[in-house]
C-alpha cells in the first residue's frame, strides 16, 4: 500500500515537475519571439553612380528613342536573426507620377545580420522626363526629384528550421541637384510576413 502512495505521489511531482518547465519554455520562447527575433525591416540605401549625367546635354533628351543607363550600387543591411532569400525583381523609377526607368535585381541571398551590396544598371527613357510637364521648372530650379519602387519576395529562414515566405517594399525618393552633380536617395523599407 506505501509502495503505491509512493510511486503516486512521485508520479505528480514528475507531471507538476514537467508543466512548470514547459511554461518556462513557453514563456522564454513568446519573449524571445517578441524581442531578439522580433522582424525588423531591412536598411536599403541606393548609391546611384552617374546619374548627375542626366542633365549634361539637351541632345540626349531630344532623341525620343535614347536611352541613358547608369550603374547603381543597392546597399541591404539586414538586422534579423533571419536570412533573406529574394527572387529576381525589378525596380521602376518614376518622375513625377510617370515611369521613367526600370533596373532589373537579380535575386540574391542576404545572410541573416549582415550587410549585402549588389549592382545593377537603371536604364532611364529621358524622353519620357522631358514630356513631363514639370521637366523645365525642375531644370530651372536646379534640382530633379525621382521615386524609386521595388518588391522583392522571397523566403525568410530561421535558425535554418523555420520557412515563411517574405516581401520587402521598398520605395526612394532620389534627388539630383544639377548645379553640384550630387545625387541624395533617403529609402523606406517594409518587410511583411
Amino acid at each position: 500500500m506505501a509502495a503505491g502512495k509512493t510511486s503516486h505521489r512521485r508520479l505528480k511531482i514528475c507531471c507538476a515537475v514537467t508543466v512548470v518547465l514547459l511554461v518556462i519554455i513557453i514563456v522564454v520562447a513568446i519573449a524571445l519571439a517578441f524581442t531578439i527575433f522580433k522582424p525588423k525591416d531591412p536598411i536599403i540605401t541606393l548609391h546611384p553612380e552617374g546619374l548627375q549625367n542626366i542633365t549634361s546635354g539637351f541632345s540626349m533628351f531630344m532623341n525620343s528613342t535614347a536611352n541613358f543607363t547608369f550603374t547603381t550600387v543597392i546597399s541591404i543591411e539586414n538586422q534579423n536573426y533571419g536570412s533573406f532569400l529574394f527572387k529576381n525583381t525589378t525596380a521602376y523609377v518614376n518622375y513625377h507620377g510617370d515611369l521613367v526607368g526600370e533596373a532589373p535585381i537579380a535575386g540574391r541571398h542576404v545572410p541573416a545580420r549582415d550587410k549585402l551590396n549588389l549592382t545593377t544598371s537603371v536604364s532611364l527613357v529621358p524622353r519620357r522626363l522631358l514630356d513631363n510637364s514639370q521637366f523645365f521648372g525642375d531644370l530651372a530650379a536646379e534640382r530633379f526629384n525621382l521615386t524609386s519602387t521595388a518588391t522583392l519576395p522571397g523566403k525568410v529562414s530561421l535558425l535554418k528550421i523555420f520557412k515563411l515566405h517574405g516581401t520587402v517594399n521598398n520605395r526612394c525618393n532620389i534627388s539630383i541637384f544639377v548645379h553640384s552633380g550630387s545625387v541624395e536617395s533617403i529609402c523606406q523599407t517594409k518587410l511583411k510576413l
